[in-house]
């Protein structure tokens, strides 16, 4: 992406209306699948993309909510519920995966994603107002979370640089981006560090692109911004929504920014930035 001013990009609607919570937009690229969720609605969606749209393939729905969805090289979904997850097999079967928060905990599951070896990690959202008492985990298969942090309010993202050597989180509440060394070979992480501040709305979630740009929504702008990896502000996609909630790289070349959001105005959006996605790890399969 060249230097010098802000790049200003607009994205269209593509479907609108009916979610109360969009977030989390996977492209499963085996399938040429757009999977997403509705997380207030504990739905998980399947659909195409279409000429200027999304068709609704197939629907799931969960008890209480679904926070993120992740997708294995065979089909299998892993869904981040109220407290632990949910592995949906092809044929719509459930089965119970690792339990994350302990029951009865007044947070919920919130966004999560795949590091390079396919180990799904994910954070918590608090129902209750309390500050700084969030976590973001690693699921190692075994039962048994890894937790990275404990002192988040409304854990996002995560997203990896390209090479997979950087991690990138989102404290929400607080509005900050952070950053890590990452070793994908055995998921260690580094010291964290903050990468960059939002202070006109709040961070939520984000991906990065082949390049190592990170787009990041900003829930309360009306946004989508790309920041290099040295936290320069390179470009801007305007949503016609005002509470974008997450990104992702789609399509067969990866250059279709899908953007979801939350509210009334809320749903699946889409630009082209000139940019192309990396491509997201899958599951790796393991859960219990």
């Amino acid at each position: 992406m060249p230097g010098g001013a802000v790049l200003t990009y607009a994205a269209r609607p593509l479907l609108v209306g009916g979610f109360r919570l969009a977030e989390g937009p996977v492209w499963d690229a085996p399938r040429e699948r757009l999977l997403w969720v509705d997380i207030e609605a504990g739905r998980v969606y399947e659909g195409r993309l279409r000429p200027g749209r999304v068709e609704v393939v197939r629907r799931h729905r969960l008890p209480g909510t679904a926070g993120a969805v992740a997708c294995a090289d065979d089909g299998r979904l892993l869904v981040a519920g109220r407290y632990g997850l949910t592995v949906l097999l092809p044929d719509g079967t459930r089965r119970p995966g690792d339990r994350v928060l302990p029951h009865g905990t007044r947070a919920r599951l919130n966004d999560g994603g795949c590091d390079p070896a396919g180990r799904f990690l994910v954070g918590s959202s608090a129902l209750d107002g309390r500050h700084g008492r969030d976590v973001l985990v690693r699921l190692a298969g075994d039962g048994r979370p890894v937790v990275l942090d404990t002192d988040l309010t409304c854990s996002n993202g995560p997203a990896w640089s390209p090479d997979g050597r950087l991690m990138y989180s989102v404290d929400t509440c607080p509005g900050l981006v952070r950053v890590r060394e990452y070793d994908p070979a055995d998921g260690h992480t580094g010291e964290r560090r903050d990468f960059l501040t939002i202070d006109d709305g709040l961070p939520d979630g984000l991906c990065a692109d082949r390049d190592g740009n990170l787009w990041l929504a900003v829930w309360g702008a009306g946004e989508v911004r790309c920041y290099s990896p040295t936290a320069r502000h390179l470009a801007t996609v305007r949503v016609p929504a005002a509470h974008p909630t997450s990104a992702a790289f789609a399509g067969p070349d990866l250059a279709t920014l899908l953007i979801t959001a939350g509210g009334p105005d809320g749903g699946l959006f889409a630009a082209l930035p000139g940019a192309r996605g990396a491509p997201l790890p899958a599951w790796n399969g393991v859960s219990r």
